[in-house]
């Protein structure tokens, strides 16, 4: 649109947007029912952008429309405490038993920063080790590149991010609990946490290897450091209690969005109760936010949480493993857990970010666009997750195969 090029930077406000990965200009979206998006020239695509991962139930869920508009007919916000912060943050702790208290935030950005600033607090120490190709927001401290080897600090990852706070993060390699392990005896009793996504899925998805994030727990515990699962996409999409069930690993802090806001922004990061009463007003970690815990926020995440039974998770399942398996191509590979998954032009799907690199993104891009005007809208880069919902049906999956298939 020319109007946004003209009001925003690049034309967007979010840079994947913006389609520079792939090439040419985005549709203008309008309406979204269920597993479809429509154009503003009444064009419809089956989507599997899916808002990026909350949309697990589709677009425009009768039951989450149904709540946030009573919620928004009962006014507010109203900048104290209400039963919908409650209610939303008892289905998350029943469902994630190692959330024991939990904040409420509008990002995960925000949520993965506060986090962070918990574990510096609990630990007394400045160091934070990511992983390459692993993001957890735009945060200062997150926003950054590996140095000239694994053992070495970082270097801004952005313009703006001063070199002294890229260099309070130092980079792993995912999957590789050897190159943890050097990083942490290089680095002593400075290491306050390491923080990963438990299923890599901003790389494109990248499950974990057999090991890696039990080996994770074991070498944080030993090194007297903090462990903390990113789930701002797994949680509640891989299972009901997130990655940390499905793969049996309990962290000592969680960071959350997404799924949890039903489609509305939010962000929230939770623990074990002696780490989140550092955070004020209980602690001296100082973190506030005028419109965390929006009335309606919470409502779409409820009503989002409540309809997420194990049934619809099945049949989810079903039809992203239909999905996965007819995607199977030769010169290409599919990684999925779960309604996760992303169709590499590589001929083994990746384990790090280094690998995931080699794909042939010049044939993702054009496979892209043939879809596109097959009426199937992607993810625009090859290193971003396709998300399937409760709302892609058999007929749905079978559309989107026979557009792959031509």
């Amino acid at each position: 649109m020319i109007a946004a090029r003209t009001l925003f930077p690049g034309g967007v406000n979010s840079p994947v947007r913006a389609y520079r990965a792939v090439g040419g200009e985005p549709p203008v979206l309008v309406r979204g029912e269920g597993p479809h998006v429509w154009d503003d020239a009444g064009h419809r695509y089956i989507d599997y952008v899916g808002a990026f991962g909350p949309l697990v139930l589709g677009h425009a869920p009768a039951e989450v429309v149904a709540a946030i508009t009573e919620a928004a007919e009962a006014g507010g916000p109203f900048g104290v405490t209400g039963p919908g912060e409650v209610r939303l943050a008892e289905i998350i702790a029943s469902r994630m038993p190692s959330i024991e208290r939990i904040r409420f935030v509008n990002s995960g950005t925000e949520a993965a920063m506060s986090a962070l600033r918990v574990a510096r607090a609990a630990t007394g120490r400045d160091l934070i080790v990511k992983f390459e190709g692993g993001y957890h927001g735009h945060a200062d401290s997150l926003l950054v590149e590996a140095g000239s080897g694994a053992m070495t600090l970082s270097i801004p990852g952005s313009a703006g991010v001063a070199r002294s706070v890229a260099e309070q993060t130092l980079v792993a390699t995912y999957n590789d609990l050897d190159s943890v392990e050097a990083v942490l005896r290089a680095h002593g009793g400075k290491i306050a946490a390491v923080i990963v996504e438990p299923i890599a899925a901003n790389m494109g998805v990248v499950p974990p290897v057999r090991g890696f994030l039990e080996g994770l727990r074991d070498l944080t515990a030993s090194a007297g450091a903090l462990l903390i699962f990113d789930e701002v996409i797994t949680g509640f999409r891989v299972g009901p209690g997130g990655a940390q069930e499905l793969f049996g690993v309990r962290p000592d802090l969680t960071v959350l969005g997404k799924i949890i806001g039903g489609g509305l922004p939010v962000g929230a990061y939770g623990g074990r109760a002696e780490l989140m009463d550092l955070v004020a007003p209980a602690g001296p970690v100082y973190q506030a936010g005028t419109l965390s815990g929006h009335p309606l926020v919470m409502a779409a995440g409820v009503a989002t949480l409540r309809a997420l039974t194990p049934e619809l998770y099945a049949g989810v399942e079903r039809q992203a493993a239909r999905l996965e398996s007819g995607l199977r191509v030769e010169g290409a590979s599919v990684a999925r857990v779960g309604s996760l998954l992303t169709l590499f032009f590589r001929g083994q799907a990746p384990r790090n970010f280094r690998e995931a690199k080699s794909s042939d993104t010049d044939a993702f891009a054009r496979f892209f666009h043939k879809m596109l005007d097959s009426g199937v809208v992607l993810p625009p880069s090859q290193f971003e997750a396709w998300f399937v919902s409760a709302a892609h049906d058999a007929s749905v999956i079978d559309a989107t195969l026979e557009a792959a298939s031509r």
